[in-house]
């Protein structure tokens, strides 16, 4: 028997749902935005099979619903289902990347028909709206679930997982509490420290109006992510502040214990940080499954000229080398670039190194 999925918020995130769930048979697709565009182009592309011009209208006809909306306007929707009149289960889901209020709001509905199953695919990108989304975008990404009960492999959970089986995501089952403290660390708390430097580098421009020219690798790797939907920070930052808001107390701290070295002199303790930090940094386990990849890096020097990416692709394709991402860390006019090439496991690290040397490029590999 056909099921019904609607899929709340066609952006980047609930657009690439829609494509996930379009791969199964046996469930017919719904899509609701307060964009029309975006809907319009979900069903010409056959990623929804039906638009829902009203919401809660179109409730009692479904079987799962996907809330792929900032949190505010999730808190909002969870707060009114319980006044839609329902004659079947209904499994709810959310995509939020801030779980307390979420699920304490999830907490207070009352409605029988109505199982409550919290997530968060740990998966994005720098562009939004559904024309970035993509059916791949969850490949290997963590995708977190936080059940409202107990009961951690309920039909809930694994209904969700069913329906997201073909997205290749990695699911784990955490608390709202245990899951907002280890976002905050590793993506709230980043993302805002990004935002400064970028509003640091902005402020000293006025200065030195030839900064932004100067603005190469490092300062776009760690700010990149500030570039992200600044609506959708926005709310991330004030659901979660209550975590955030101890962290940049210990963030001042950080630096104002660093400032204190470099006023002081104090070149052993500073060498004695930065490596602590190095040491750490290094030790994060890369090369097992996690929400960092598990990709196996070398770093390749070319030369700016038309073709350059395409010989050392080439060399690898050749060899029937599997490549698992590619990324230009350096390319300016006229000098060598570095291409930071990722493969799938060590063998075809090595292999590759070995290969791209014999042809008289300057190869790295990452330990």
């Amino acid at each position: 028997m056909e099921k019904t999925v609607i899929v709340a918020g066609l952006g980047l995130i609930g657009g690439s749902i829609a494509m996930n769930i379009k791969k199964n048979d046996g469930f017919k697709v719904i899509g609701y935005d307060e964009d029309r565009q975006s809907l319009e182009l979900a069903y010409r592309q056959g990623v929804i099979d039906e638009i829902a011009s009203d919401l809660f209208d179109m409730l009692p006809r479904a079987d799962v619903l996907f809330l792929a909306l900032p949190i505010a306007p999730t808190i909002k929707v969870i707060e009114e289902l319980q006044n839609v009149a329902l004659h079947k289960n209904l499994l709810v889901t959310d995509v939020s990347s801030v779980k307390n209020g979420v699920m304490a709001e999830a907490a207070e509905l009352s409605n029988e028909y109505i199982t409550f199953v919290g997530g968060h695919p740990m998966s994005g990108s720098h562009k939004n709206g559904f024309t970035a989304a993509k059916p791949h975008l969850f490949e290997n990404a963590i995708y977190v679930l936080t059940p409202a009960s107990d009961n951690n492999e309920g039909e809930g959970v694994a209904c969700i997982k069913q329906l997201l089986s073909e997205s290749k995501a990695r699911f784990i089952t955490l608390s709202p509490k245990e899951h907002d403290e280890m976002t905050a660390v590793i993506s709230h708390f980043p993302h805002l420290i990004a935002t400064s430097l970028v509003h640091q580098a902005r402020k000293w421009e006025d200065t030195h109006p030839e900064l932004r020219n100067l603005a190469a690798g490092g300062f776009r790797d760690i700010t990149r992510i500030a570039s992200s939907n600044p609506p959708l920070w926005q709310d991330i930052f004030f659901q979660n502040k209550h975590q955030l808001l101890p962290m940049l107390e210990d963030w001042i701290e950080e630096m104002s214990q660093l400032k204190r070295y470099l006023e002081m002199g104090s070149k052993e303790e500073t060498l004695k940080y930065v490596t602590e930090a190095k040491v750490y940094r290094d030790g994060l386990p890369v090369k097992e499954k996690g929400a960092i990849p598990a990709f196996y890096d070398i770093f390749v020097d070319i030369y700016d000229q038309p073709g350059a990416i395409h010989k050392v692709i080439e060399i690898l394709a050749t060899a029937d080398i599997n490549i698992k991402n590619i990324e230009i860390l350096e390319i300016r006019e006229g000098i060598t670039g570095v291409l930071r090439i990722s493969f799938p496991s060590g063998r075809e690290q090595e292999e590759s190194a070995n290969l791209l040397r014999s042809k008289n490029y300057e190869v790295v590999i990452e330990q």
